[in-house]
């Protein structure tokens, strides 16, 4: 349980939530943790499948609280909206910025300066812990030419501009990756990204971990009522959730790159757990993706403090919390969307 913006989070999963006089009651197998008065309350995200009473639901969507269930594992279920409030308004400025570079742009060069930055401390993290074991040289002069990027994206004025100045330090970051690989190098190197089908180990563990991040933040936006399939940066296409894969640029290297190189660097994750087909792609095996997803929900469970709040939130929160910040700045509620930097 967790209270961050205004907004309930239930992390546990047997917690149910009940109304008493206008207040949210939080019980745990028939005991009573705690209560809280709905007017102090923006929204309720509970990630259960207990649920909450009738009642609240309808409180909930009499005083525009938003409402949203997942499973535990962060799968969208269902929101409650008021009928004459709903977010109907929020989609509908979500549209409008999504049709305007103009309007388009601030929350692009934020979510790209957020991407560069934690690409830059990925780097930075192996060039401080690990100062013997890597070649230094190439490391520090990858920081400094993503701390030159990072100036020419705050002063880009264009969409493309950001997107060419977005791929040179994509190709700069991962020019280096294969430094912060530490151990079964052997089995595990990484040469250049590829995807669609993924050619080595490395990028097959990427891919798959882009690919729960991804459902991770569309789960996020749907929770308070943006619509995933909308961005600002990547183009609408049928079936593609633009929004989400905006989302996520920011967060790609702090949780899923930093996540691959753990569990490799760790042995987690080990060669004989991959195999490459007859026509070069390679495939995680069955049991090796459940022990990835399996990892993947033990290090969403630890904790950090966020840079922006300064609160302790789990990691598996984080895109809760920047789809929250994503979605007042569009209301209107705040000057600039703050990306997620980590430090």
């Amino acid at each position: 349980m967790k209270k961050l913006l205004n907004t309930l989070f239930i992390t546990t999963e047997d917690i149910y939530l009940s109304d008493d006089h206008d207040s949210v009651v939080i019980t745990q197998k028939g005991k009573k943790l705690s209560q809280l008065p709905l007017k102090d309350l923006d929204g309720i995200i509970m990630f259960t499948y207990v649920g909450a009473s009738p009642a609240l639901m309808g409180k909930c969507a009499e005083n525009n609280i938003g409402f949203t269930m997942l499973t535990p594992s962060g799968r969208f279920l269902c929101r409650v909206n008021s009928s004459s409030h709903g977010n109907v308004l929020l989609r509908k400025k979500q549209y409008r910025i999504s049709e305007s570079e103009k309007e388009s742009l601030p929350y692009v060069r934020d979510m790209i300066l957020g991407k560069v930055y934690n690409q830059r401390w990925v780097i930075g993290r192996t060039l401080r812990d690990y100062p013997m074991r890597i070649e230094q040289e190439p490391l520090q002069h990858a920081v400094e030419v993503l701390n030159q990027k990072m100036s020419l994206i705050r002063s880009a004025e264009s969409i493309d501009r950001i997107r060419g100045l977005e791929g040179e330090c994509a190709s700069t970051y991962f020019s280096v990756l294969d430094e912060l690989i530490l151990n079964q190098k052997e089995d595990f190197f990484f040469h250049e990204r590829n995807r669609r089908p993924p050619l080595d180990n490395v990028n097959a563990l990427l891919s798959f971990c882009y690919m729960l991040l991804a459902n991770e933040c569309a789960n996020a936006l749907e929770s308070v009522g943006l619509d995933s399939y909308v961005g600002c940066m990547h183009t609408d296409k049928p079936g593609r959730k633009s929004l989400a894969l905006d989302l996520m640029e920011e967060l790609r290297a702090p949780i899923a790159d930093r996540f691959v190189l753990t569990v490799i660097n760790q042995k987690q994750i080990k060669g004989k757990d991959l195999e490459q087909n007859a026509d070069g792609a390679v495939r995680i095996s069955d049991e090796a993706r459940k022990n990835i997803i399996k990892l993947w929900q033990e290090k969403m469970k630890t904790e950090i403090t966020h840079p922006f709040l300064q609160e302790k939130v789990e990691w598996g929160l984080v895109p809760y919390v920047q789809a929250l910040l994503l979605s007042r700045c569009m209301r209107g509620d705040m000057d600039e969307y703050p990306p997620f930097l980590w430090k």
